[in-house]
């Protein structure tokens, strides 16, 4: 009775369990992403994307308001009075406080921390504070203050400011996100034009040679583009196509071929036979039928490998690499920027997370808005 058609599996729970953690395992990098670009560099440095809207202790150095401007003169002694958060980006509330950094948990708020001869600095749990001596030690620049804050959660907006608008015309984001765009539509679209013509050929044409071709487009899968990339260059520059766009579409668009043409061709191959025999029939020539009734049936396929070949050329680095060659930074795309900005500012973390956001933001809609085609497109011919 356990095989009766149509009962429950007693290992559905195990599937759904899984495919609810494949799925978790896979949002919540992109949720610490985009949460983290959000957030500032001190919130990062000091806890982690899950705790961004609970309070947080951090290690804060402030600075009193400078003496020459706004200290007073009460009975002989000199005070300077004010709140060591006025100008800053952060408030919070001060759980120890000290005057040098190799002893930041010296005093409680409320306590007065005498650093001789007379001088004396007070610092509230809230920051306000009140710093006196004399005429000699009240004067400069304002005296450090090292504490230990529970700061509120704070997001802004200031990350992508300075990713997407700040820097020269070819130091920002904002560029390469339009140089990645004009790499990846072409290299997208061209693959699919040839390789649509191709996979009807082979799955709906006879000529001499189709099996061998299809042999040798199958055993192409398998080749490594690394071990095509410098002869590929090598001809690029000897032609004259290199250091620019063509050359990079062209590499794309030959790295993409083999998949294109077997994808397509095994689903149109898997297409009713009668409508395209109907078709001849009527007297219809083999472009008429390829252009008016295989392309509209194999939409799904056309999406799903569009879906695979934007999505690889978009976040490529190594063709763009070689084939890319740019010294002035005019057409430098994503990937290659978030790697310069590795290199020049290795400990700025929200400002490579706003970054790597921007940069999976558009794969991300493109994956969405086409993946019900992706199922389709890769499951076809596979039911009868």
């Amino acid at each position: 009775m356990d095989n009766i058609a149509g009962k429950k599996s007693s290992l559905t729970w195990a599937v759904n369990i899984s495919v609810v953690a494949l799925v978790l395992l896979w949002l919540f990098p992109t949720v610490g992403l985009l949460v983290s670009s959000f957030r500032t560099a001190d919130q990062i440095a000091t806890t982690g994307w899950w705790k961004a809207l609970f309070p947080a202790e951090q290690n804060l150095v402030l600075r009193a308001a400078d003496p020459d401007e706004f200290r007073v003169e009460r009975d002989g002694v000199y005070v300077v009075e004010g709140n060591l958060f006025d100008g800053e980006s952060v408030t919070g509330e001060i759980r120890v406080w000290g005057t040098s950094s190799r002893d930041i948990s010296a005093y409680e708020p409320g306590e007065t921390a005498d650093m001789g001869e007379g001088e004396t600095m007070t610092v509230g749990p809230d920051g306000a504070y009140s710093w006196t001596g004399n005429e000699d030690q009240i004067s400069g620049r304002g005296q450090r203050v090292f504490v230990s804050a529970m700061v509120p959660p704070k997001f802004t907006l200031a990350n992508y400011d300075r990713v997407l608008f700040s820097g020269s015309n070819t130091d920002s984001m904002a560029k390469a996100f339009f140089n990645t765009l004009t790499v990846t539509i072409p290299a997208t679209i061209i693959p699919i034009l040839i390789a649509a013509f191709a996979a009807y050929a082979l799955a709906w044409m006879d000529f001499r040679g189709r099996a061998l071709l299809i042999a040798v487009i199958v055993g192409l899968l398998v080749v490594p583009l690394q071990l095509a990339l410098i002869p590929l260059l090598k001809l690029h520059l000897g032609i004259g196509i290199g250091k620019g766009y063509l050359g990079v579409w062209l590499a794309h668009t030959g790295f993409g071929l083999p998949l294109a043409i077997y994808l397509l061709r095994n689903y149109m191959v898997g297409l009713p036979r009668d409508i395209i025999e109907n078709a001849k029939v009527d007297g219809a020539t083999d472009f008429q039928i390829f252009t008016k009734i295989i392309l509209p049936l194999s939409f799904p396929a056309l999406a799903s490998f569009a879906i695979f070949q934007f999505l690889w050329t978009w976040n490529d680095l190594l063709v763009a690499k070689v084939f890319l060659i740019d010294a002035t930074g005019e057409t430098t795309v994503m990937t290659n920027q978030i790697v310069e900005l590795l290199g020049t500012r290795g400990g700025n973390w929200e400002i490579l997370a706003t970054a790597a956001f921007v940069s999976i933001a558009v794969p991300l809609g493109v994956f969405f808005a086409m993946q019900r085609y992706l199922v389709r497109g890769l499951l076809a011919g596979s039911v009868k």
